[in-house]
């Protein structure tokens, strides 16, 4: 934090100069002495300046309770306004003797002859500070304004402390006068001491007398000529000779050779934990942090009779003794300064490296060990005051380069010196620390409140009265009680080891001891509540106690408490408790040996005879034999059971009578323990104990952990978000999840939706999709409430991003507290770790560590990965061992010459240069670390660092190396870089063009006519004749596109969120949405897109004031338009899906018309005047990359309207439909990409079979072919390739061709998983599925499903499950016993989302499941089940068209219908149906008319038909018949038009292409076996 303007730090400083930009002059050119604690004396003039406003503008954070985002804007206001000043007075030749809160304190130390000439240079240095730096306005309101004091004279310098550590000290009349002059100054002046006014040249001056002999007030120079002050002050120069001799450093102690006396002597005077992060190499800014700590105030006040030599012994006497106490608490003792009555230690426990649990209470307990020994020991002492404070501060460096201090800032800083004040005489602490520290109540008393200087409200002040032991003993609990309404997760093994011993007890009559180990919030207390009940529960006795730090320190506490409990006298009140142990005594022990019990239980029973002549050994043991006795006996009676939690924290004496009672008495013991603490030697003991079991907790599995974050967040579900929220920060811990849980709550940053509404409706705005999205993925966790409550999901604010959300307090402790457990160079690492994020590439984390060469990064990195809190990702999770971006000629867009200097460093050349082995990623290990550790980042410094991860990850903002390059919306950065200037997206944007296939064969093509069919052809049948093995396309690297998406796209909107960069960040939101939908992951692409959404801010009511808050270009706003239909699309959002893609085709200068006269109008025109007219490529290479980015965007929209008209069956729709499919043919056969074509007609083809028209249908798939020549040989047209073979498998199937379509199938397969295009593997699956089930191939069935559900079933894809789950059911019905889903998983999921929006937009589909489930009811005789399913279908029929789903789902309503008109005169339906052999003739015709393009099921629908007709005339029908539908072979299938078989050519390339000769219809059951492995 510390700065200086117009000087920068040295990226490598010596130690030495290092050392001296902490210490004064006075240190560094100190002269060695015979004694270090000797006093010096020496003439000099002290400036003091003060700060003013600066405790109440901490006041007014403190009460704004934004303690991280505060702590920042005060550190970075006070250390920038206090660097100017420090830099103006080392221009004067001062040397900064220190800055202590907000008092800087200067000095020039020169001859008493020179003090007067001196005196004028500081007088015009203060006049400057004043007039340049007396009023600084802030944001907050409150303005910091200056009050100096000078004085001059004689200054005595002492140094106290041991060879370990020591401080300086500058004490004297004249220090005091200082302080006097800055106290009595008012903001805005200046006040000289009147010794200094006696020795400075009294005429050069215009003052005002303030006090007789105190102080006067300085006014202004009287110096007419600015000359003649330039005269003097090289005057003055030659009075300091450690004046700054080079313009470019202010100091000449920076500049001194290496001398290792000095270094060793200068490193006394610097807290250790600073120390070791100057020998690690860490920069200046990478050293300060924002963290909670605990503030210790000593002030000693002495006697003004004492002598100066005599207080300087006492101040030694006294520094070392706190240093000592302080040290062995974990803290550390900061400084020491004088005041004007005596001498103050500032302590601080929890600086970085020190942080440490339960610092609260062992800073109360060295602070009442230093009260008592200075009241005893430090004869002169007058009074002796200490406040402790704690809470958030910032620790780090303030002052300027040159000269900067490690100091704490904060409103708790302020609070503890005025409590010194407040509270005299006292141990003192606020009401924080009493909390925090956890020590029992009666060790404080609480103090009146106080009003204090600047400070609003400080709270509630306690005393500390030191640890005593009160007359009382602990009282039966356990931390947690058990939840009545819900079971505990995941602890059945644990509950198991108590069992066991509940039987080793009952059987073998001996003492049984279950150990529970686990970390803190694990759920350990939650156990033993429900151990508590369990046994109660069994008729046990439980006698239950939870233990504290504190307890540790009594001897034989649990045992006593334990006693009290069992004796029934701890809740009973004092004056009855005597009674009431007699009469527990009575019968058990004899009466002359109760007042044995007198001071354990606090009790007055008259001391006997017999126990009088016992001494103290005596006594215990008969104690100890009393209860053995008392316990056998009650053993007799009830089974006895001791829960004791946090039993690391019982006393030696405890744990050894514990021990002799397990080997003695066949009692039950339950405890907890920490694995942190070290253990006594009778615990020791214990655990050796054979009677002992010990049991490690293992931490929840993720189902539990998510399905605990619904119980505590009242839900049933909870989105994919928050899932990934909450699993990264508890790793299994019970504890965090819920801390995390409630803080989320606090927050107020989730939306809850009632899930029991009657339907999912259709949203008309994109804002109103959270709760869509998130029903569409919501059952991933089983609802745990009952029927009859109401059922609720959440989602996350639109606005929130959940990766900035600040940890709650309790759990930064925790892991600040792991963090401080590392070496400085591990810690460091982890802190640049976690700016990066939860996953990390080691590359990256090179770039953030100044200096670091790899082998130090790997070896501290596998230092780091032993103790498990880092942990190598599998290696599936790696990026590519060649560079993701293939190095070329074509340059960066807009790159300026800073830029192209720093190529040098990218992470390219650095890869190439030194050769490095493949590079590997890494993850956090440990709950919270990556979280806690980020956030102890000033923000500066974590600004700056995320801008040095957005610039090494920019160029790998790109498809992977595999998929050569690209943006993932197709030309992205092309299309926006002529509307962005260098400051702007360009400035993250920028890439080296891989030169791919696509893009260059696209950008040649249109210059060039396009060649004939035959050419192509030829030319295809050359290249493939040309093709060795090693050639192969299916033998290339796979993808790691989604490695791209995790470890760049991912990380860099979050990089650039925070850096402020909104236009970039709005970039890579567009980026990462792609992606994820080319990934197949709908939802994550929802989320990116959500979070754009919020950058752009709300839409207006009206067009003519819409105003983003992000500026993005045209092509921008299209694309984001045209992401979100796609994924509205994906969530069955038609309404809002066709509007948005609307919106993109009006921005992309494509408009779609709205009326059915637009569309007969637009299609004349598409079919007349666009195919024969398409414009003319400009010249220019980079308008053509535009363009061709514009054509992407215009056939991905136009692709959209086809498919979400073609979900409607009217007439309308459809023309709608074709209208969209002329025009996206138009727009790839313009854009001259060969695989865009081939998908263009794959598309049009399945559009035509979905509309009926065989004619259209087949001649666009003999076009794709045609066209697929070119595609060969690159990645996209293997994707073309691909989507055509699944077409062609699909079409084949349509046929009846069906062992050719499993063929077709199987390879297609096969290319789907080298590409990983899970969504069009999906699409080919369920082809091979319906092709085998038609050949009755059940077992490959059963196999083609196993892998559909390996593919959807760790997604989100409720689509996908539909089409999963009615596969399962036409195989329970028809599969002959093959079984690949239960029946009821099956229905269980269609009732959960039959109203979900998705099926409701695929009447297709969802009329097979309808159907299909009515015909499971009819076999079971469920005829009103058959009923409400065959209504459903009834109304669905109408609303299909003749895809293989939708002729599928109408063949088994066919079955239903004639099922149910054979039924009707039995009489089983409820309400009779009104259906006759004509209405059901009509639905037969239908389906001929319709389904022309489906003729697999012609034969079968004929039969069906024939049986109705019969039926008609009175003749039988066999039910068997019609349930067994396919029990005959389809001996004849119509077949028109089967080109594929006589398109010779054709068939030998795919031949070629598969590696599979011969390739026929009829293949034998053998050669599919071989396809399926």
């Amino acid at each position: 934090m510390a700065t200086g303007k117009g000087v920068a730090a040295p990226p490598l400083w010596p130690v030495e100069a290092r050392l001296a930009a902490l210490l004064p002059d006075l240190l560094v050119f100190r002269k060695p002495r015979g004694s270090e604690h000797e006093l010096a004396t020496a003439q000099g003039v002290l400036l003091g300046v003060h700060v003013t406003g600066f405790t109440a503008l901490m006041d007014r954070f403190s009460l704004s309770c934004k303690s991280e985002h505060d702590m920042d804007t005060l550190a970075h206001i006070f250390s920038y306004y206090i660097s100017d000043i420090v830099e103006h007075v080392l221009c004067f030749g001062g040397d900064i003797l220190n800055i202590t809160g907000n008092v800087l304190l200067a000095l020039w130390t020169v001859e008493q002859n020179q003090l007067s000439d001196i005196i004028t240079l500081v007088a015009k240095c203060s006049l400057e500070i004043q007039e340049k730096f007396g009023i600084y306005h802030t944001r907050e309101g409150q303005d910091l304004q200056l009050k100096i004091g000078l004085s001059a004279g004689r200054i005595s310098q002492v140094i106290v402390g041991d060879e370990q550590r020591q401080y300086l000290l500058v004490t004297g009349r004249d220090v005091d006068g200082v302080q006097l002059a800055q106290r009595l100054a008012q903001a805005n002046e200046i006040v000289l001491s009147w010794n200094c006014w006696k020795l400075c040249e009294q005429y050069m001056f215009e003052v005002e007398i303030m006090r007789e002999d105190e102080a006067v007030k300085l006014r202004d120079m009287r110096i007419i000529d600015p000359f003649d002050f330039d005269e003097h002050f090289y005057k003055c120069l030659d009075y300091l000779p450690h004046y700054r001799t080079s313009a470019d450093i202010l100091r000449t102690a920076l500049e001194l050779d290496p001398d290792s006396a000095l270094e060793q002597t200068l490193r006394k005077h610097i807290m250790k934990n600073l120390l070791k992060k100057i020998d690690e190499g860490q920069p200046m800014e990478y050293i300060s942090e924002f963290r909670t700590v605990t503030m210790v105030l000593v002030s000693l006040e002495f006697h003004k009779t004492a002598w100066m030599l005599h207080l300087c012994h006492l101040i030694q006497e006294a520094a070392l003794y706190i240093s000592t106490v302080i040290e062995k608490g974990g803290g550390q003792l900061s400084r020491i300064f004088m005041s004007e009555t005596g001498c103050m230690f500032l302590c601080v426990f929890g600086l970085p490296g020190d942080k440490k649990p339960d610092e609260c209470a062992h800073a109360l307990e060295s602070s009442f060990s230093i009260f008592s020994f200075c009241w005893e020991n430090l004869a002169e002492t007058k009074l002796v005051s200490i406040s402790i404070t704690s809470g958030p501060v910032f620790c780090g460096m303030v002052g300027a380069v040159a000269r900067h201090e490690y100091t704490v800032i904060g409103p708790k800083v302020s609070l503890v010196a005025r409590m010194i004040t407040a509270y005299p005489g006292l141990v003192s602490c606020d009401e924080v620390t009493y909390l925090r520290s956890m020590l029992p109540a009666y060790n404080f008393k609480k103090l009146p409140e106080k009003m204090m200087k600047n400070i609003s409200n400080p709270g509630k002040m306690y005393e500390y009265l030191g640890h005593r032991r009160c007359i009382m003993f602990g009282k039966r609990h356990l931390a947690r009680e058990r939840n009545k309404n819900h079971s505990l997760l995941d602890r059945e093994k644990e509950l198991e080891a108590f069992r066991m011993a509940q039987q080793g007890s009952l059987h073998q009559k001996k003492g049984q001891a279950v150990l529970y180990e686990g970390e803190k919030g694990c759920g350990k207390s939650q156990l033993l509540a429900e151990i508590n009940f369990l046994a109660q529960k069994e008729g046990h006795r439980v006698l239950p106690l939870k233990l504290k730090e504190a307890d540790s320190k009594q001897c034989f506490y649990a045992i006593q408490t334990l006693m009290a409990i069992f004796f029934e006298i701890d809740m009973c009140p004092a004056y009855y408790r005597q009674e009431r142990l007699h009469k527990q005594l009575h019968g058990m022990v004899e009466e002359p040996l109760h007042c044995l019990f007198n001071d354990l239980f606090f009790v007055k029973f008259p001391l006997s005879f017999k126990v009088s002549h016992m001494d103290d050994l005596t006594r215990q043991k008969k104690v100890k034999a009393c209860f053995f006795q008392v316990l056998q006996k009650a053993m007799r009676e009830t089974p006895l059971i001791f829960l004791i939690d946090e039993a690391q924290y019982m006393d030696a004496a405890s744990w050894e009578f514990l021990g002799t009672l397990l080997s003695s008495v066949p009692i039950i013991m339950v405890m907890t323990l920490t694995p942190t603490f070290t253990l006594c030697g009778w615990a020791q003991h214990f655990l050796q104990s054979p009677q002992a079991i010990f049991v490690p907790i293992s931490k929840l599995a993720t189902t539990s952990l998510l399905r605990m974050a619904c119980w505590e967040l009242g839900v049933v579900s909870i989105p994919q978000e928050l899932q990934i929220y909450l699993l990264r920060r508890c790793f299994g811990n019970p504890l965090y999840c819920e801390v995390l849980c409630q803080d989320l709550l606090s927050k107020n940053i989730l939306l809850f939706h009632d899930l029991q509404k009657e339907e999912e409706e259709e949203n008309s705005k994109w804002e109103t999709l959270s709760a869509n999205a998130m029903k569409s993925t919501m059952y991933s966790i089983s609802p745990a409430s009952s029927e009859d409550q109401e059922l609720y999901v959440c989602t996350v604010k639109d606005d929130v991003n959940l990766d900035t959300v600040l940890l709650p307090p309790l759990l930064k402790e925790i892991a600040v507290n792991q963090l401080d457990q590392l070496s400085p160079g591990e810690q460091l690492l982890v802190k640049c770790a976690a700016v990066i994020g939860h996953s990390f590439h080691i590359d990256l984390l090179q770039h953030l560590l100044p200096g670091w060469g790899k082998n130090k990064l790997l070896q501290v990195l596998r230092a780091l990965v032993d103790i498990h809190v880092l942990r190598w990702c599998s290696k599936s999770q790696d990026l590519p061992a060649e560079p993701i971006l293939m190095p070329s000629s074509i340059e960066i867009i807009e790159q300026t010459k800073e830029e192209r200097k720093s190529d040098a460093g990218s992470p390219l050349r650095l890869q190439e240069e030194l050769s490095l082995p493949q590079t590997e990623v890494l993850e956090f290990g440990v709950p919270l670390l990556q979280e806690a550790a980020w956030e102890l980042w000033p923000k500066a410094q974590q600004t700056a660092l995320h801008l040095e991860c957005a610039w090494f990850l920019r160029d790998l903002a790109c498809r992977c190396g595999s998929c050569h390059g690209g943006d993932f919306v197709p030309f992205h950065r092309f299309a926006i870089c002529s509307t962005k200037s260098s400051s702007g997206t360009s400035r993250f944007c920028s890439y080296k063009d891989t030169g791919s296939i696509l893009t260059q064969v696209i950008t040649d093509k249109l210059q060039l006519p396009s060649p004939q069919e035959e050419e192509f052809l030829d030319q295809l049948n050359r290249k493939l004749a040309q093709t060795s093995p090693e050639k192969d396309m299916l033998t290339t690297k796979p993808c790691h596109c989604k490695e791209v998406l995790k470890l760049v796209l991912s990380p860099l909107t979050q990089h650039c969120l925070v850096i402020g960069e909104t236009t970039c960040a709005f970039y890579y939101l567009l980026e990462a949405a792609a992606a994820s939908l080319d990934l197949s992951d709908n939802y994550m692409a929802f989320l990116y897109l959500r979070k754009a959404s919020s950058l752009l801010g709300q839409p207006s009511a009206f067009s003519f004031f819409k105003k983003h808050k992000v500026k993005i270009c045209q092509f921008e706003e299209a694309t984001f338009c045209c992401l979100r239909s796609e994924v509205c699309f994906n969530m069955g959002q038609i309404t809002l899906a066709k509007n948005l893609a609307r919106q993109a085709l009006r921005l992309l200068k494509r408009n779609f018309p709205w009326t059915w006269f637009g569309v007969i109008f637009q299609t004349f025109l598409e079919k007349c005047w666009r195919s024969c007219s398409l414009s003319q490529p400009p010249d220019n290479p980079s308008e053509n990359k535009k363009k061709l980015a514009i054509l992407q965007q215009q056939v991905q929209c136009l692709s959209l309207l086809w498919q979400l008209y073609n979900l409607e069956a009217t007439a309308s729709s459809r023309r709608f439909a074709y209208l969209a499919t002329v025009m996206q043919e138009n727009s790839a056969k313009e854009s001259a990409s060969e695989a865009q074509v081939v998908s263009t007609y794959v598309a049009l083809s399945q559009f035509s079979q979905n509309m009926g028209d065989k004619e259209k249908w087949l001649h666009c798939e003999q076009m794709a072919i045609q066209k697929n020549s070119l595609c060969w040989f690159s990645r996209e047209g293997l994707l073309a390739t691909a989507q055509l073979m699944q077409a062609l498998a699909y079409t084949k199937l349509c046929l009846g061709h069906l062992d050719f379509s499993i063929r077709l199938g199987f390879q297609a397969r096969e290319i789907c998983r080298h590409l990983k295009k899970p969504a069009l593997e999906n699409l080919v699956l369920s082809v091979l599925f319906r092709s085998a089930f038609l050949k009755k191939k059940f077992d490959l069935c059963v196999h083609v499903l196993e892998s559909q559900w390996a593919l959807i079933s760790q997604g989100h894809d409720v689509l996908g499950l539909a089409c999963f789950y009615s596969a399962c059911l036409d195989l329970l019905l028809y599969g002959k016993g093959w079984l690949c889903r239960p029946f009821g998983e099956c229905l269980h999921f269609i009732q959960h989302y039959e109203h979900s929006c998705i099926l409701n937009s695929q009447s297709n589909v969802m009329l097979g499941v309808h159907s299909s489930l009515a015909m499971w009811f009819a076999q079971d005789s469920q005829w009103k089940l058959f009923e409400h399913h065959f209504s459903k279908a009834r109304q669905l029929v109408k609303r299909t068209n003749a895809s293989l789903f939708g002729s599928h789902g109408f063949v088994r309503f066919l079955e239903c219908h004639v099922l149910m008109l054979q039924k009707i005169p039995q009489g089983v339906f409820t309400h009779t149906p009104s259906e006759t052999p004509r209405q059901t003739l009509k639905y037969f015709k239908e389906f001929f008319s319709r389904c022309v393009t489906c003729p697999v099921y012609h034969q079968w629908v004929s039969e069906l038909k024939a049986s109705v007709m019969r039926y008609g005339k009175r003749e039988s029908m066999s039910l068997t018949n019609i349930i067994r539908p396919f029990d005959t072979c389809l001996t004849r299938i119509w077949i028109e038009g089967e080109f594929l078989e006589e398109n010779n050519s054709f068939e030998g390339n795919l031949q070629r292409f598969v590696r599979v000769a011969d390739v026929k219809e009829n293949k034998d059951e053998e050669e599919i076996q071989e396809c399926i492995c």
